[in-house]
C-alpha cells in the first residue's frame, strides 16, 4: 500500500472559494430591507446583519476593533502566518490570478488575453469594494442608467488600477516586503507558534529535488529553517508530500509548534491574551445586547423658571430624542418628581420615526411649598412595545424672587 500524499492545496482552495463567495456575495444579502454588512456614507451608518449602528455609537464599534485585533493577535501567536496562507485576500486573489506567473515566463502575445481578464477581475473586485459603502443594487442601477456619481466612479477606476498593478507586477512580493503584518509577526512569534518545518529528525532522507524551493510562492528554502516571509501556505509540504511518495516514504516538511514540533498551544501569553480577548467578547456582546437603539438627551429650555398665575412654578425642558431604530418608536413621558404633586404637560406619546431626530417642549409644573428648594427630576421615557425604559434626570430650579 502506498504512502498517501498529503493534499492542503485543494482544501485551500476550498477556503479561498468560500471566501471569494462571501466577499462578493455578502453585499446583496439584504435584512430587514438593507445591507447584511455596508457603511453608508450620507448617513453615517454602518449596518450590520440587521443592526444600524450609528456615529453616536460609534464606542461598540470602536470595542468590536479591538476584540478583531486581539483575536488576530492571538491566532498569529498560535497559528503563525496561517491567515496570510490561507485567508487573506491578498494571497487568495494572486492564487486566482496565477496565470500571471505563467504568461510572464512565456511572454507570447496570447497572454495578452490573461491580463486582459486579469484587468477584468481587477475590475469586478474594485466594484465589490466599492459595494461595501453604496449598495450593489444602486450601484449597478446607476451604471446602467449612466448616472453614477463622479466621486464613485473616481473611486472604482483608482481601485482597479491599484489591483491590476499589484496583481501584475507585485503580487506575493506584497508578503515578504510591504505587508506591515509580515513584519509584525516577529514580535508576536515565540517558540511555540505553528511553522512550516524540514522535519530534523528526517533531513538526511532529503533527496535536494529543490521542488519545495520551486512551489514556494516567497521564494523560500524551507530546508535552511523557517524564514520570515513564509505564510504557512503548505505548498512546500504537498510538493514534498508528492516527490517521497514515489520513494514509498512521508513527505519530510509538516506544520510543527516550534521547532522539532516541541512547542505547545496551552502557554502564559495564550492564557493572557486569551483572557482579554474573551472579555473584550464578552464587552462587546453586553453592549449589544444593552443598545436600546435611541438616544435621548433633556436639554434647557430658553424660557427661564417662573411662577405662573395659579401659584405654580413651571419649568421648561426640550426633549430631544433620535431613533436609530428601523422602525418608528412611541415613547411615554412620565415625570418623577418624589411625591411631589404636579402638572406634567407633555402627555401625548413622543413619535418619532426610524433613523428621525425630533426636539420636543416638556412642561412641568409643580406646587411650591414652604422651603422648597432646588430639586432631581426623574423623566422616564418608555415604549413597552418594543421594550424601551430610558430614565433622564433634571434639576428643577426655584425662582430667586420666591
Amino acid at each position: 500500500m502506498g504512502i498517501k500524499c498529503n493534499n492542503f492545496r485543494t482544501w485551500r482552495w476550498v477556503v479561498e472559494l468560500l471566501q471569494a463567495l462571501i466577499i462578493l456575495g455578502l453585499p446583496f444579502v439584504r435584512i430587514h430591507g438593507e445591507s447584511a454588512f455596508r457603511f453608508d456614507i450620507p448617513s453615517l451608518r454602518l449596518h450590520v446583519f440587521g443592526h444600524g449602528i450609528w456615529m453616536q455609537e460609534l464606542f461598540i464599534v470602536l470595542v468590536a476593533t479591538l476584540f478583531l485585533a486581539l483575536l488576530f493577535i492571538l491566532i498569529t501567536l498560535v497559528f503563525g502566518r496561517i491567515w496570510c496562507g490561507w485567508l487573506c485576500p491578498q494571497t487568495v486573489l494572486v492564487d486566482f490570478t496565477s496565470v500571471v506567473d505563467r504568461a510572464k515566463i512565456t511572454g507570447s502575445l496570447r497572454n495578452l488575453l490573461v491580463f486582459l481578464l486579469t484587468f477584468l477581475l481587477s475590475v469586478i473586485v474594485a466594484a465589490s469594494l466599492i459595494w461595501y459603502f453604496v449598495s450593489p443594487y444602486e450601484f449597478i442601477h446607476d451604471l446602467m442608467a449612466g448616472t453614477l456619481g463622479t466621486a464613485t466612479w473616481g473611486f472604482w477606476i483608482a481601485f482597479a488600477v491599484i489591483l491590476f498593478l499589484n496583481f501584475t507586477f507585485l503580487r506575493h512580493s506584497w508578503c515578504k516586503t510591504v505587508c506591515p503584518y509580515s513584519m509584525l509577526q516577529g514580535v508576536l512569534f515565540d517558540k511555540n507558534t505553528l511553522i512550516i518545518e524540514l522535519d530534523p529528525a528526517r533531513s538526511s532522507e532529503c533527496i535536494n529535488c529543490s521542488r519545495c524551493l520551486k512551489v514556494c510562492p516567497t521564494e523560500i528554502d524551507i530546508r535552511k529553517g523557517f524564514g520570515s516571509a513564509c505564510i504557512n501556505c503548505a505548498e512546500c509540504i504537498d510538493a514534498c508530500s508528492t516527490v517521497m511518495a514515489k520513494f514509498n516514504k512521508k513527505g519530510l516538511i509538516r506544520y510543527a509548534f516550534g521547532t522539532a514540533n516541541e512547542g505547545r498551544v496551552a502557554r502564559q501569553s495564550f492564557f493572557i491574551i486569551g483572557a482579554f480577548t474573551v472579555l473584550l467578547l464578552v464587552s462587546l456582546i453586553y453592549l449589544m445586547m444593552a443598545r436600546t437603539g435611541v438616544e435621548v438627551a433633556l436639554l434647557p429650555h430658553t424660557m427661564e423658571a417662573r411662577q405662573t398665575k395659579d401659584k405654580l412654578i413651571i419649568n421648561a425642558y426640550v426633549v430631544s430624542v433620535i431613533n436609530m431604530l428601523d422602525a418608528p418608536i412611541d415613547l411615554n413621558v412620565t415625570v418623577d418628581a418624589g411625591g411631589t404633586s404636579l402638572v406634567q404637560s407633555l402627555m401625548e406619546p413622543v413619535h418619532v420615526g426610524p433613523g428621525d431626530k425630533n426636539k420636543f417642549p416638556l412642561f412641568v409644573k409643580i406646587q411650591k411649598t414652604p422651603g422648597m428648594k432646588t430639586m432631581k427630576l426623574r423623566v422616564k421615557l418608555i415604549d413597552q412595545r418594543k421594550k424601551i425604559h430610558i430614565n433622564k434626570e433634571a434639576n428643577f430650579v426655584i425662582p430667586n424672587e420666591l
